[in-house]
Parts: structure tokens; sequence; C-alpha cells
């Protein structure tokens, strides 16, 4: 069975998800939709901590669903501006997972990510997809993935 390393940025799934369908993902429909490719050996799920009882309860959701959650604390600026972003760090995990798995899942909109597959692929020769809201995720990373799922219908989270 395919080895499969999920990696999810939080942040940017709220966001898109919230922007285009009005809603939230439904991180258990993904886990199903990755897990139907391959065996889950990893998953990550990278949020900001901002203290919030119901964004700990969020996170305790993605635990229960098989996620490693990442935490980094909110930093507010002196401009009013807000610093939160993972991009290093999920770099970093993707790269040093690419050592064990075959496939590579990135439920991201980024485009910064784009060279962070390329190099997935090209130097270690593991698959890549992508799950990003169509509207909002950057062309770049769609074409550096193998494999690109818009996040719509069945990914969502209606109440």
């Amino acid at each position: 069975m395919k080895r499969v390393a999920l990696f999810a940025d939080v942040q940017n799934l709220y966001y898109t998800v919230r922007q285009v369908h009005g809603c939230h993902l439904d991180y258990a429909a993904l886990w199903a939709d990755v897990a139907r490719r391959g065996q889950i050996v990893e998953a990550y799920a990278y949020a900001i901590e901002r203290g919030d009882p119901r964004q700990q309860q969020f996170q305790q959701i993605l635990r229960n669903l098989g996620f490693d959650v990442k935490l980094k604390p909110f930093i507010l600026r002196a401009d009013g501006s807000a610093k939160g972003d993972w991009d290093v760090g999920i770099t970093i995990d993707v790269l040093d997972a690419a050592l064990r798995v075959d496939e590579v899942v990135l439920a991201s909109g980024d485009g910064d990510f784009a060279i962070l597959l390329d190099k997935v692929r090209d130097s270690f020769g593991v698959a890549t997809t992508v799950y990003g809201v169509a509207e909002l995720t950057a062309q770049a990373l769609v074409r550096a993935a193998d494999r690109f799922v818009p996040i719509e219908g069945e990914l969502l989270l209606r109440h």
C-alpha cells in the first residue's frame, strides 16, 4: 500500500474555504479522501494558538482524527498586523517526510509551496497532491502538483 504524508495549512484553508464557500473544511472528509489513496503514515496540521477555547476544541478534533497539531503563538505587531506563518515549518516537515513516503499531500492554496513540490518530485521521486479552493489556489501550485483536488462538495462542512 502507498505510504502517504498529509500536511494541512489550517490558516490558509480556514480563510480560503470561508471566503469562497461560506463554511468550513470537513477535516474528517479530507482524511477519508486522502486515506482512499493509501495509508496515511504521517499527518500534520499547522495552526496559530490564540488561547481561544473553541479553537482548542477544534485542535483536539484534529488530534482525534490522527493529525499531529503544530502550534505557533499568534503575534500582533505594534503596527496592528499579525504574524503566524508556518511556511518554513511546513517546508522542513515535507522535505523530511519525503524520505519516508510515496506521496505528499498538501492542503493549502499558497503558491509559495510550488517550488517545494517541484523539489519533492524531482529530488525524491515522490508524488504530490494538492487540495485547495480552486478559485484561490495559486496556479503555480496547481501546476507543480501531480494532482489537484478542489475543495468543494463532500469536503465541506455545512452547518
